[in-house]
């Protein structure tokens, strides 16, 4: 793991030092171990586009000096800063050689520039892994960068006149001068719908994100091509469809053989664990492949005993006797808010990056890699909203209309996981069609995104484009309903939420983290299988329990899907009751120039009386008030920095 940059300059322009040393200082969190940058030379009369390269390294594989970056070829014609681990580069290794490559150290990098050696673009589909690269070819004065299939590893840009500059954080395109930073109302729909922008935008002018599966050139003159290397098919093969039998075979196999290759490694490794399915089958796997106990770290809430579960993840630990240790978050943890807007480089949405924060940082402590259960709900269709989207289509819209008027005329129940919120959530759009269903479940404001915003914003933003990508729709033609939401799923909340979480939670403490339901391998397979096998007689994720009936507990095998959600409702109504109020009802609150403060002091009056539950929304506010506030400032929009005693 490790922190990313550059600058080209196609005008010939020699490039800043201080710059790309700025650029590189500000992503030190990434990879706290070493630090360097390239500069390509121009010989005297030589035209052509400058260029420089810096890295932050995270040593992981081959702790030696051998691995630091930017790395160059043998005759210094291709170098490249790389982010991430390919996870068959000992089988990639061996074939290089055999084709006459010779290494000069033991890492990963030095095998996807070998490889792009041999194969040019085309190496992306040998790699199995979490990456983000960029490479620059010296001879045609090009420079190569892509991003992971399905996008564990960020990758940024931006095209500013007669530069190009890229960076593995928004941070440390903010550091170079030709970036304005100036703040976009682009994204801000999509931010109060869905908790964060689309994939490919930023809440910067100018500053995009590369997708993931997708790869680009930025040619001498500027020109920039991109393109889609892969993509997930959840339309079940009719020539072939396994036994279940089969499937529960092949599944099982593939999952552990993910856990296999994810425990390589030449630093101490743990695995964050829940105590749900996907993060017990992790660790159970794990304590079978290893010949040492697993380290494992859970995390658990005070304020309501609903969000609590570390009593499940006991269960797991005792069962496979792992080194166990748990943290407990306390309303306090609001302090930081402003560290956590810093890390995502903007307002994010979900406060479970909260406790993934905590105890990234707490887990550093002990292990530097740590596994966890990521992509198994989105693979194996675990969430409740997916066979949700399957039973609204079966019923008549007129009964769905008829249960939703019902139910609204009931008072809305306060605890959150009650079963009535469920009810009338479900009613409110199941006579929806399928998308806007979907966007409906999910979102935190939608019907009344107007009321949100004020009147002159809101009719400056495309409320018609609100949702998902129409792209997303157009290929998922040939797939059943619930393999729509699947993919959907997949390609949205995955990367643009519970993957920037992961990600910037994890990096902000040098920890790196690994999924192994992410494995792309397991991925496809998983995606072809009939809808029968992963929801049955109202079971979730049915093939991935039948697979690990053996190696679960049964206590944790019956467990039903329970989010990693955060008492925001029971902190906002106490210990935090005053924060909410001063921050968001201040009449020097910056977000007044976007939001309307009646409805605002509505929703904050209704949450701190009990009538509704809006805690999950008033995070999303508050987040959106502290990034303005530090962009106000520009010393924190160039420089912020937060303390360590805010993680007391």
């Amino acid at each position: 793991m490790c922190g990313i940059c550059g600058v080209i300059n196609f005008d010939g322009r020699p490039i800043d030092h201080r710059v790309i040393e700025a650029m590189t200082a500000s992503l030190a969190h990434r990879g706290p171990d070493g630090a360097g940058i390239y500069f390509n030379t121009m010989e005297r009369g030589q035209r052509g586009p400058t260029a420089a390269l810096g890295h932050r390294r995270l040593a992981i594989i081959d702790l030696s000096p051998n691995g630091n970056q930017p790395m160059a070829n043998e005759d210094r014609s291709l170098w490249i800063v790389f982010n991430g681990e390919i996870y068959n580069f000992r089988e990639l290794r061996t074939r290089l050689q055999a084709q006459g490559h010779a290494f000069r150290s033991g890492s990963d990098t030095e095998v996807v520039l070998h490889l792009y050696e041999e194969l040019g673009e085309k190496c992306l589909e040998e790699l199995e892994g979490m990456f983000a690269f960029a490479l620059w070819d010296e001879r045609q004065k090009r420079l190569f960068l892509a991003r992971d299939r399905v996008g564990k590893k960020p990758l940024y840009y931006a095209r500013v006149g007669a530069s190009f500059v890229f960076g593995s954080e928004v941070k440390a395109l903010l550091r170079n001068p030709e970036i304005p930073g100036e703040p976009s109302a682009e994204a801000l729909s999509t931010y109060f719908t869905f908790g964060y922008p689309p994939s490919d935008q930023t809440f910067y002018k100018r500053l995009r994100q590369l997708e993931p599966a997708h790869a680009m050139t930025v040619g001498p003159d500027g020109r920039m091509d991109m393109w889609r290397y892969w993509d997930l098919d959840f339309a079940p093969a009719p020539w072939r469809t396994p036994s279940f039998a089969e499937a529960t075979d092949r599944v099982r196999s593939l999952v552990t053989e993910a856990v296999r290759k994810r425990l390589v490694s030449d630093v101490p490794i743990g695995a964050f664990l829940s105590g749900g399915i996907d993060s017990s089958i992790v660790v159970g796997l794990m304590s079978r492949l290893m010949d040492r106990p697993v380290k494992t770290f859970s995390i658990g809430f005070t304020g309501d005993p609903d969000f609590d579960e570390t009593r499940y993840a006991r269960i797991v630990a005792d069962h496979f006797r792992t080194e166990h240790t748990e943290f407990i978050v306390e309303p306090k943890a609001i302090n930081l808010i402003e560290p956590l807007v810093w890390q995502h480089d903007g307002p994010f949405g979900d406060p479970s990056t909260v406790p993934t924060f905590i105890m990234s940082r707490l887990t550093r402590e002990h292990v530097t890699v740590a596994l966890n259960g990521d992509g198994g709900d989105e693979l194996f269709a675990g969430y409740l909203r997916f066979h949700a989207s399957v039973a609204a289509e079966r019923l008549p819209p007129g009964l769905s209309r008829l249960a939703n008027q019902v139910l609204r005329m009931l008072p809305e129940p306060k605890q959150y996981h009650h079963w009535l919120r469920r009810a009338q959530r479900f009613f409110s759009a199941a006579s929806d069609p399928l998308f806007v269903r979907l966007r409906r479940w999910t979102a935190f404001f939608d019907r009344d995104l107007c009321a949100l915003l004020r009147p002159e914003v809101f009719e400056g933003i495309d409320t018609v484009g609100i949702g998902y990508p129409q792209e997303l729709f157009d290929r998922t033609a040939r797939f059943s309903t619930l393999s729509k939401v699947l993919y959907v799923n997949f390609m949205a909340y995955l990367p643009d939420d519970l993957l920037v979480k992961a990600d910037r939670s994890t990096m902000a403490h040098g920890l790196e983290g690994r999924s192994p339901f992410l494995d792309h391998r397991l991925a496809e397979y998983a995606a072809a299988l009939p809808d029968q096998y992963k929801f049955r007689r109202g079971t979730t994720k049915y093939v991935l329990r039948a697979a690990f009936a053996d190696l679960l507990p049964a206590q944790i095998l019956r467990r039903g899907k329970r989010g990693f959600g955060v008492p925001l409702g029971a902190w906002f109504r106490g210990e935090l009751r005053d924060y909410v109020q001063d921050l968001l009802l201040s009449p020097t609150a910056l977000s007044r120039e976007y939001l309307e403060p009646s409805f605002v002091a509505r929703m904050v009056r209704e949450h701190v009386e009990g009538d509704r539950d809006h805690g999950n929304r008033l995070w999303l506010l508050l987040t959106f008030e502290v990034w303005l506030r530090m962009m106000r400032d520009q010393a924190h929009r160039r420089d912020y920095a937060f303390s360590q005693s805010a993680f007391a």
